[in-house]
């Protein structure tokens, strides 16, 4: 299987099939919605992001990790992120 877990300090993530990029980039948002619809090419984001399922090893709340290169898309996310 070519999408296998990815396991940090905080979060254990398994990787969007529809990502571009599947790499953990250094900005992120946990989103405590696990079936929540998330369309990142809709945002207009400035640069390269990605999405993850992601279980937060903390207290083992489901969800989704979105990870951004730029600390500005981050802002746009969070304005512009409805859950559905």
């Amino acid at each position: 299987m070519s999408s296998l877990a990815i396991t940090t300090d905080t979060y254990k993530l398994f990787p969007s099939p529809r990502n571009v990029h599947r790499v953990v980039f250094e900005h992120e948002v946990f989103v405590p919605y696990p079936y929540a619809l998330i369309d990142l090419p809709s945002m207009h984001l400035k640069g390269r992001y990605s999405l993850f399922a992601a279980c937060r090893l903390s207290d083992m709340k489901q969800g989704q990790l979105v990870t951004f290169e730029n600390e500005a898309d981050v802002a746009i996310f969070n304005a512009k992120f409805v859950p559905d």
